[in-house]
């Protein structure tokens, strides 16, 4: 029996939690297409250097160049907005994250340290002439600046809009579950950049007979959620993306980037405090609703990829390239 889903089945069901993007689609001419864009994600509506929220992620396959897991593996917070972009723009999504973050924060680098900013990716080279490298600086901040709590878009949009999903188009998806226990209601919200598989390996499609070169490909998937959860909590949850991931089809090829990233909502972390502790609620681990959060997230990650190729159209790129919509 599956988890009823949040009032607009996206990520931005868990409240204060917005998305943005900024999509970038222009034939250049016969050979070159712009085909790409920004994703940004953000944990809740204050400023998040000074209010940080527990995070966690976990590499599935580790074929990607991620920013800023590294600290996040350390100190199990989020400071900075979650940004989703091509492969060969990563560092000018970072750039601009951190411009926004440096208006935002004037303390940052001055009277406190440096903020670490993340930034997931998957290569659109398949459709988008990624040595064009079109995204700038200013298309990250506008995707944050885009930022709302309504229900986010989907498709070929953002980050994912030159992406390929087992042979057909893929890109951005996003879905949420919520869950009940005794008095209490969570929910837990997925939105992914899907851009994995091969077509063979659909099992909606199995059977067909074509099969365009795509590469391996990657996945970003992003698990929001209101609980109150530790770092090492959500840690779990991120592990089980793989669940949902292979329920779509999919075996974490060699050359794929299959990058889960998670964090909750309950508890901000004042980056100023001088307490010597601090105390936080948590849900217990050997409590019933650990089990139905396991299952929301093998749930909430398949249904993210599958409407990434629902709300996807055919999209053609560079050098007459061509994703079909997938028959689902």
């Amino acid at each position: 029996m599956t988890l009823p889903k949040g009032e607009k089945n996206c990520i931005t069901d868990v409240n204060g939690v917005q998305v943005g993007h900024v999509t970038l689609y222009k034939h250049l001419n016969d050979k070159e297409t712009i085909c790409t864009g920004v994703t940004a994600i953000l944990p809740h509506t204050e400023n998040l250097f000074r209010k940080k929220v527990f995070a966690a992620s976990s590499v599935i396959n580790g074929f990607g160049k991620t920013a800023g897991l590294v600290q996040i593996e350390e100190l199990g917070v989020l400071e900075s907005p979650i940004m989703l972009t091509n492969t060969l723009s990563v560092g000018a999504v970072m750039q601009g994250a951190l411009t926004y973050m440096l208006d935002e924060t004037e303390e940052i680098g001055d009277t406190t340290g440096t903020i670490n900013v993340v930034v997931g990716e998957c290569n659109d080279g398949y459709l988008n002439s990624i040595r064009l490298q079109a995204i700038k600086p200013e298309h990250a901040i506008a995707a944050i600046q885009n930022a709302t709590n309504k229900k986010s878009a989907e498709g070929a949009v953002g980050a994912g809009t030159g992406m390929q999903c087992l042979g057909y188009k893929g890109g951005i998806g996003t879905s949420s579950r919520v869950i009940a226990a005794e008095k209490e209601n969570y929910t837990l919200g997925a939105l992914v950049v899907s851009n994995f598989g091969r077509r063979e390996q659909a099992l909606f499609a199995a059977d067909s007979k074509e099969n365009p070169d795509t590469p391996d490909g990657s996945i970003m998937m992003i698990l929001a959620t209101d609980a109150p959860f530790t770092d090492r909590q959500l840690k779990r949850l991120a592990k089980r993306c793989a669940i949902g991931l292979g329920r779509t089809g999919s075996t974490i090829d060699n050359g794929s980037g299959d990058i889960a990233i998670a964090f909750s909502t309950a508890a901000k972390i004042d980056h100023h405090s001088s307490e010597v502790t601090s105390s936080f609620t948590m849900i217990r681990d050997d409590h019933p609703i650990m089990n139905q959060f396991f299952q929301a997230v093998a749930e909430v990650i398949e249904e993210a990829v599958y409407r990434s190729l629902q709300q996807a159209e055919t999209t053609i790129g560079r050098g007459g390239r061509k994703l079909e919509k997938a028959p689902i």
